[in-house]
């Protein structure tokens, strides 16, 4: 009787246990002894992991093996054939490491778990960076009611041109939410969307996106082209006073460029869930009075994050039993 397969959990389950238990039926579920990158090396070299044929990432598993570069894949066992997300963005995965490597490693994510959750936080961030509420609750917390001088007033969203950048799923959820709010909403994608997915959101090109929103919405994923996508240039092309929010990744934005368009004005105001580089924060965004922060909260909730823990065992229990997974990434559905 030849021996089960190896399940590596990276990460923890917080959530789904029952579930997670199931997979012991087809696999050994086992977990490292390392909890830095250079003692998770050194573990897969030492031939402790071999027989590992799928692992369970989570997105702070980081902490315990980096990032998932070439370095590392090269370490992996090779018995490792399947790599099971647990995120919608997986920004800390070189797929084409993953890809290159022969075996190659599939991997999966969770793309829709995160929608609604990540949107409700998409949509709250607007509202808060439009009616500039977050001046006002500071100097609420500080015993000085509104605050002297008072703050700005704000904003309503009726009839303010939302530009959406990354029309996927968050973004076209964001579009039901802020429509709700008399919003109008335009977006620009690497390419347009047939007509039942965009919803009747106009598609625009990046630069008129940029000069004719009133709010921006980033809801891209990360990678070598969308990278500081947003800096100096692009903030020069904004309408004064526009209101930029941004619930993707921290690093599609340049923080010391809207640092310095919050500073000038030309930026009204932010409402940012993601930084460059978490969990530090530039200063010049933390005291300005102007930008609502939340500390990468947009699936910080128990069904999202039970569902996606879900859906990332339903992955690895595919993977084992039929060889195939239910939500590749894109850049590997053609593997």
């Amino acid at each position: 009787m030849s021996p089960k397969p190896k399940i590596l959990l990276l990460g923890s389950i917080v959530h789904a246990h029952k579930t997670w238990a199931s997979l012991s039926s087809i696999g050994d579920l086992i977990t490292p002894t390392a909890t830095n990158r250079a003692d998770f090396i050194a573990e897969c070299k030492s031939g402790a992991l071999d027989g590992v044929v799928v692992a369970y990432r989570t997105f702070d598993s980081v902490a315990i093996t980096g990032l998932i570069d070439e370095e590392l894949v090269s370490a992996l066992p090779k018995s490792l054939t399947f790599l099971a997300h647990c995120g919608a963005g997986y920004d800390q995965i070189s797929t084409q490491a993953c890809t290159a490597r022969e075996p190659p490693i599939l991997v999966s994510n969770v793309p829709t778990a995160v929608d609604d959750a990540t949107a409700d936080v998409n949509m709250f961030l607007i509202l808060g960076a439009l009616r500039n509420f977050n001046a006002g609750m500071h100097a609420l917390r500080e015993g000085k009611w509104r605050g002297s001088p008072l703050p700005r007033l704000g904003h309503d969203p009726e009839n303010k041109v939302l530009g959406i950048l990354g029309m996927g799923g968050i973004g076209r959820n964001l579009k039901k939410k802020a429509e709700a709010f008399g919003m109008k909403v335009i977006y620009h994608n690497r390419r347009e969307l047939d007509g039942d997915l965009s919803a009747g959101a106009r598609y625009v090109g990046f630069e008129e996106l940029l000069s004719t929103s009133d709010v921006i919405s980033l809801n891209l994923p990360l990678n070598k082209q969308t990278h500081h996508i947003i800096s100096t240039r692009e903030f020069n092309l904004m309408k004064p006073g526009v209101v930029i929010v941004n619930t993707a990744r921290g690093a599609v934005m340049d923080e010391a460029a809207l640092v310095e368009a919050l500073d000038s004005g030309k930026v009204y105001s932010a409402g940012l869930d993601v930084f460059e580089e978490e969990p530090k924060i530039h200063p010049g965004l933390v005291a300005n009075p102007n930008v609502l922060l939340v500390p990468h909260m947009g699936t910080w909730t128990v069904e999202t994050q039970t569902g996606m823990e879900e859906w990332a065992i339903e992955n690895v229990r595919l993977a084992l039993e039929t060889g195939k997974l239910k939500t590749i990434v894109p850049e590997q559905v053609d593997l």
